[in-house]
């Protein structure tokens, strides 16, 4: 475990020691203040419109915090790749990597070692957000629960793209290229619940039950459904065990 803490540490400095982390964090915490600020504009017209003298008679989770969580998933699928891409491209492309696989570190060291530095930054993103609830429950009085859940929700969801884009990352040497096939994939998995409107009730319902996004809803209204804590660990796993396979089978060709 210390030589993962190790490699997550190391990660997490090298995102910091370049323009990566400040510029992802910075492009998150401007969008998710846009898509905060509209919504709550458009939560107080409401209410407005409601109740005319000004009180909170709609609901303020499934008008602003839901919405405002639905949003983010949208900007994590843009800013993910730019996470994950340089992972293992980086590392080939400055001849890294033959060091990293001859160093006394095993596959899974160095697979969770990455993750869990991507993971860390991604936390640092969402801890921004923060700031904007923490106005929210000091004006506002929103349950808690939702809240909640619609953090795990996101930290879920975030793994599942961590775990992907590792995979993608080890690859290939190129970090555009990484970035792009990324970006790629996760919008295939956005998308995918539309695609399968053309396969009929059956066919639908089993490709709906791959679109990522499907199982983030729940997570926003406050609802924990164990299909979806199984479907996102799942993910995570099988990702994280592809990437295994790939790193392994570069250390045969090594």
């Amino acid at each position: 475990m210390r030589n993962v803490i190790t490699i997550a540490r190391k990660e997490l400095q090298a995102y910091f020691a370049s323009p990566i982390a400040y510029v992802v964090i910075g492009f998150f915490a401007l969008l998710y203040g846009y898509f905060f600020y509209t919504m709550l504009w458009y939560f107080e017209r409401q209410s407005m419109q409601v109740q005319p003298g000004g009180g909170m008679a709609m609901n303020l989770n499934q008008m602003l915090i839901g919405p405002v969580f639905m949003n983010v998933s949208i900007v994590v699928l843009f800013v993910m790749p730019m996470i994950t891409m340089r992972s293992y491209a980086e590392e080939k492309r400055s001849g890294t990597m033959e060091l990293l696989l001859t160093s006394p570190l095993t596959d899974l060291q160095i697979i969770l070692g990455k993750f869990f530095g991507a993971y860390a930054l991604y936390a640092v993103m969402l801890l921004v957000t923060l700031l904007h609830m923490g106005v929210l429950f000091y004006y506002g009085d929103p349950e808690w629960k939702p809240v909640a859940t619609g953090y795990l929700g996101l930290l879920l969801m975030g793994g599942c793209f961590i775990s992907a884009g590792l995979l993608i990352s080890s690859t290939t040497k190129n970090q555009i290229v990484a970035g792009m096939v990324t970006f790629a994939v996760f919008l295939l998995l956005w998308v995918i619940s539309w695609i399968g409107q053309s396969f009929g009730p059956t066919g639908q319902a089993v490709v709906s039950h791959l679109a990522i996004p499907e199982h983030l809803d729940d997570f926003a209204r406050g609802i924990i459904d164990t299909k979806h804590l199984v479907y996102y660990l799942s993910f995570i796993v099988f990702g994280l065990f592809l990437t295994a396979r790939s790193v392994d089978s570069e250390r045969w060709r090594g």
